[in-house]
């Protein structure tokens, strides 16, 4: 059936300002539900205070309100424009705190307006850490042992009833703000302190720590016919205590057996079922015990989130446009998927390749600021690589974040790490840093065994036993530096030209000169949402090494544009505005667009912003080999920033 009729004009609030845990994902996210709900012939009315934002411009909304997205603001901005229905689930926590509050006062009864999404009801029960609890227990889903607080009394007696460590976690919160691991009494009066504080309802949840435990992530779709589907499965390769937007995670899962998977899956969905999310997108997050493997249910998000940005980058799946779809009537299975053309939304995506995520931290502009991670989010930004296999994903995702690392080690950024005793090595293994890996990488390189290094970091070790697999290659190359096979075999590990010149004593020029003469080039995939089960429409690629190519040829000239990378401080959203600009009005001259770039939460890096995009590392090497399987007529560098 076609979309609701009873509702004419739609006000979509957006997430205001870029901060730790609120980014450009929001502006993805915002940007498709504008387009789509008003190519269903609804009025949108939009606020969002961000200037730098691609969904501010006027053309993707009927009226744009550039205000504070304040209860108050909203309010007039609902008495003058009288819409039918607010959307929040795409703004982020700011979106969906003032939709609660304009709830709770009775504004949106008083005009009229209807929450489509998720309602009041649905997001009280997800937000409030108390109510979550008791309705996971009541669905017969076991969460970690708790109690919840609104005075520093009430809160230590909890404590003391549970046993230290607890974890502290304030309700309404964004980016694990004021969350913390109490290891004692007196750390734990000033963590639950901090916690109430930060709350903007004054309450925490005092719950039994799973500091080491393995996380887990279920991006989630239900209609109102409670169809389901899971559109991404990711994994932390960081355990449980570092914040899932600190941690390095992996796309589709990779340590759970399939009938783990498979009750993980059924718990996620009944976690929609029981808070009441009747239509749209839901991030529902699990720790499990590696020793015993009790499964607990940590938390969910009833809206679009930064993970829900990196499972539609990650899959192709157009979570935020379907979300919008879903929230104004339409079901999955009415749903054209616009990958393949051939698929409804109700067709669970299939992964035949790895995605890898990692964080963008600007600790550098901070040097007295602990480097250590917790459970509040401090990265500015992120990378997503995708590869065949997970050491080809992992070493490009290392290299895409412009840091001066090209991968795993080999490179000039190892040399400090050689200096290091077995002492301070170890102690920066176990340590949870942005540069941990790396000290994995250089303990492999000296032969500690997997064993060791998964017990002293708590990751597990299928993760680290990847990570030796590198280190092997490395090895083999380095013992047979003029054999074309150990080349190759780097080269399908995700090896950099700039890694191999530095194994090799050659310059980059000279390795990328060599693998052209043997043969050995770079090539491009689509990402299908379907594990090539049918053929995809739309040309989003990512680069590997393997025989067959799946560019196609040109119909018109074409022009590149290099986006921006990740957000960091002093590089944010403002370049991905000017690059998503510059493909449409290159598109409207008449040449095809080819976007590189390798942010999940940009515009730029939807599958239909550009006539191709391809998802890789803003590198001297993966951006030649892209100029020279698409040939343009012209690159524009300037608009990507630094």
């Amino acid at each position: 059936m076609p979309g609701r009729e009873d509702i004419r004009s739609i006000l979509v609030i957006g997430s205001g300002p870029i901060v730790i845990g609120q980014a450009c994902e929001f502006d993805y996210s915002g940007t498709q539900a504008a387009k789509v709900l008003r190519q269903e012939g609804y009025r949108v009315i939009l606020v969002n205070s961000n200037p730098a934002t691609i969904m501010t411009d006027p053309e993707f909304a009927d009226a744009t309100y550039v205000e504070p997205i304040t209860p108050e603001v909203v309010t007039e901005i609902i008495a003058r424009e009288r819409p039918d229905a607010l959307l929040a689930t795409l703004g982020g926590q700011t979106a969906l705190n003032v939709a609660s509050d304009l709830a709770r006062q009775g504004v949106l009864q008083r005009h009229g307006v209807e929450m489509i999404g998720a309602g009041l009801e649905a997001i009280e029960k997800a937000e409030d850490r108390g109510r979550f609890k008791s309705t996971m227990e009541e669905a017969g889903l076991e969460c970690p042992r708790a109690g919840y607080a609104r005075s520093m009394g009430e809160a230590l007696a909890i404590a003391r009833e549970i046993g230290y460590p607890v974890m502290v976690r304030p309700s309404y919160i964004l980016g694990g703000g004021g969350t913390g691991i109490a290891v004692d009494e007196e750390d734990f009066l000033v963590k639950a302190k901090h916690g109430l504080a930060t709350s903007p309802v004054s309450e925490i949840l005092v719950e039994e720590s799973v500091l080491g435990w393995k996380e887990f992530e279920l991006e989630v779709m239900r209609d109102r016919n409670d169809n389901a589907v899971i559109v991404c499965s990711i994994e932390n390769i960081d355990p449980m205590g570092v914040h899932t937007g600190d941690s390095m995670t992996v796309a589709p899962i990779q340590t759970l057996s399939d009938r783990e998977y498979q009750d993980m899956r059924e718990e996620a969905i009944a976690v929609l079922r029981a808070i009441g999310v009747e239509t749209g997108g839901s991030n529902v997050q699990f720790a499990v015990d590696p020793a015993t493997g009790r499964r607990l249910v940590i938390e969910m998000n009833p809206r679009v989130s930064r993970s829900s940005a990196l499972a539609s980058k990650a899959t192709g799946f157009p979570i935020a446009k379907i979300a919008a779809l879903l929230a104004v009537g339409y079901t999955l299975d009415e749903i054209a998927n616009d990958i393949t053309g051939a698929t409804p939304a109700s067709f669970e995506p299939a992964l035949d390749y790895v995605v890898v995520k990692i964080p963008r931290f600007d600790f550098e502009k901070f040097p007295s600021a602990p480097r250590t991670l917790g459970t509040s989010m401090r990265s500015v930004g992120e990378a997503m690589s995708i590869g065949r296999v997970f050491p080809e994903a992992l070493q490009k995702a290392l290299r895409s974040m412009e840091n001066g690392h090209s991968g795993l080690n080999a490179d000039t950024t190892e040399e400090a790490l050689r200096e290091l005793s077995d002492t301070d090595l170890g102690r920066r293994a176990g340590e949870p840093t942005p540069e941990r890996v790396f000290a994995i990488g250089e303990a492999l390189r000296r032969g500690w065994s997997v064993e060791r290094l998964s017990e002293l970091s708590s990751i597990d070790p299928w993760f680290i036993d990847q990570m030796a697999e590198i280190v092997e290659v490395r090895r083999d190359l380095e013992a047979r530096p003029d054999d074309p096979e150990a080349l190759r075999e780097a080269k399908r590990y995700g090896f950099s030209d700039e890694q191999i010149g530095y194994l090799l004593n050659k310059t980059r020029e000279e390795v990328r000169a060599t693998r052209r003469d043997l043969g050995i080039h770079r090539t491009y995939k689509r990402v299908d949402t379907c594990a090539a089960e049918f053929e995809a429409r739309t040309p989003y690629m990512y680069g590997t090494f393997e025989e067959e190519s799946e560019v196609v040829p040109a119909e018109r000239p074409r022009v590149l544009v290099l986006g921006s990378g990740p957000n960091r401080i002093g590089q944010g959203i403002e370049f991905d505005y000017c690059c998503v600009h510059a493909s449409f009005t290159l598109r409207d001259a008449g040449y095809e667009t080819v976007m590189v770039n390798c942010n999940p939460e940009t515009v730029s890096t939807d599958y239909d912003t550009s006539d191709r995009l391809y998802f890789e590392p803003l590198t001297v090497e993966d951006v030649l080999d892209v100029i020279d399987a698409e040939q343009p007529e012209a690159v524009i560098v300037q608009l990507g920033g630094q």
